[in-house]
């Protein structure tokens, strides 16, 4: 019979995968409502460890959180064109309250801009209180038809950065701060490398000039866009008369940004780092990120010996602001709990029974056999404590390593001849780097020949080192190199 408790491996169905690692992880669960979801504690512990460390990001590059409503009057959705043509299709509008119909109907926030750059019209009179830096955490609802758990839902959480500034130099400056901003939280906390880089005309963000894109490889070799940053020019201060009294005493309209992240980074973590055997959370992010598993029998005489030893190591290590709990569940054996913990992903395992007690030694388990070292080590108790900050560090940095070696692994530079990236698209997926002409029927033809879209026309760190010569789609010369894939 087969065991009812293993995944579907990812080389057989990662989509069956994700979705059963997700379910069975406790990360989150289906809602009532079709498209979205309910995130449990386990996920959304991990989501509020992402939202610490971006809150204390956006703090100390000088910007405020403030809060949004969560119903837009329709009429603001319908003053900025590009931006309403962009969302319409996910739109969900209320247009009943109070058992009456309204006399507007209201939208559901899918972002903020509108209404967020309607308040700033009413706050910013001068130069002098521009910049404006804000930031919402909030949820919005955009109407998907084909959802996924964490990675497309109807209703998501999410922050969503608005500025404001006297200049568009300064205003693209906030927005290539924020996309370097992401790009580093995201490898030094989801150990999750991404490519940065401009986004095409067909693809950038509804109303704005300029979007840039943080894109990640998955390990099925699709990409997934893990967060934007957006340069509006004045599209939306003119909309909504968003204007200042410059230095030389003239009315001008402010230059603007946005940038978001969400939940769905929470989905991006799971299909880098998870295996077989469940999701891996890297340390930094994990809610806890060692689990003291005491190990007693029934009728144990050395049973209270055992928890107040595991309670003891526990205290040492919350004392090195080690996030820690002890098992102490009497219903369950100890492999049903290493079980659990494995699928949850918890970085490391203690665990103390009582040879272990007598020995005055405990056998640690890393969630992911480490490079050059044995996944299980019998350690003593003062050596696995003192040790265990920095091997959750060396954790950290191990997963980042890994995921960096299989996107480089699976980027394909260089590429000249379609027939050849529609061959690796189809086999084994991927980054594709090419020369493109700028034409988007390019673009198109690959939309409906691969499935492939430009994830980014990468900035120069990402750039291959070679100079392209000819369009990939064979129409003409290379104006840039792009990066293609199939995404999420």
């Amino acid at each position: 019979m087969a065991d009812e408790r293993k995944l579907t491996p990812r080389g057989e169905d990662f989509a069956a995968w994700y979705n059963e690692v997700v379910l069975r992880a406790e990360l989150a669960d289906y809602s009532p409502v079709r498209g979205s979801m309910v995130i449990r504690p386990w996920g959304y512990g991990i989501w509020e460890n992402m939202q610490a460390a971006l809150d204390r990001r956006f703090k100390d590059t000088g910007h405020e959180n403030a809060y949004f409503p969560l119903l837009i009057p329709m009429n603001f959705i319908e003053k900025e064109k590009a931006h309403v043509e962009g969302f319409k299709p996910e739109l969900a509008v209320v247009t009943h309250a109070g058992g009456k119909e309204l006399e507007e109907s209201l939208v559901i926030r899918p972002t903020s801009e509108t209404v967020v750059y309607h308040m700033y019209a009413k706050w910013v009179q001068s130069y002098r209180d521009l910049p404006v830096l804000m930031n919402q955490w909030a949820n919005v609802m955009r109407w998907e038809l084909r959802t996924r758990l964490f990675l497309r839902t109807a209703e998501f959480l999410w922050q969503e950065g608005h500025t404001a500034h006297v200049s568009s130099e300064e205003a693209e400056q906030e927005t290539q701060l924020i996309l370097g901003l992401y790009r580093e939280f995201m490898e030094s906390w989801i150990a999750m490398p991404v490519l940065t880089g401009l986004k095409t005309e067909s693809e950038k963000f509804a109303g704005a000039v300029r979007s840039y894109s943080c894109e990640a490889l998955m390990q099925d070799n699709r990409a997934l866009q893990a967060g934007t940053s957006h340069f509006l020019g004045q599209n939306f201060s003119k909309q909504f008369d968003l204007k200042f009294q410059s230095v030389e005493g003239k009315d001008e309209y402010a230059w603007n940004t946005s940038w978001g992240v969400s939940t769905r980074m929470v989905g991006g973590m799971v299909m880098t780092h998870g295996d077989d055997q469940g999701i891996v959370v890297p340390p930094r992010l994990a809610p806890v990120q060692v689990v003291i598993v005491p190990i007693i029998k029934g009728g144990d005489a050395k049973a209270t010996a055992i928890h107040h030893k595991a309670e003891e190591l526990a205290g040492m290590l919350t004392a090195q602001h080690v996030r820690v709990k002890v098992d102490r569940r009497d219903h369950l054996s100890p492999g049903a709990k290493f079980y659990e913990w494995e699928r949850k992903g918890v970085p490391f395992r203690l665990e103390l029974g009582p040879k272990d007690l007598d020995k005055e030694q405990v056998v640690l388990v890393q969630r992911v056999a480490p490079h050059d070292g044995p996944r299980k080590e019998f350690l003593s108790h003062v050596h696995a404590t003192t040790m265990l900050p920095e091997r959750l560090e060396e954790f950290q940095r191990e997963l980042l390593a890994n995921a960096v070696r299989r996107r480089e692994d699976n980027s394909f530079r260089g590429i000249t001849d379609w027939g050849e990236m529609k061959e690796i698209l189809d086999t084994q997926g991927g980054f594709v780097y090419t020369g493109w002409s700028g034409d988007p029927a390019v673009e198109q033809r690959a939309k409906e020949e691969m499935k492939a879209t430009i994830r980014v026309i990468p900035g120069e760190e990402f750039q291959s080192g070679t100079d392209p010569v000819r369009c990939i789609g064979g129409s003409g010369a290379s104006r840039m190199e792009v990066v293609w894939a199939r995404a999420y």
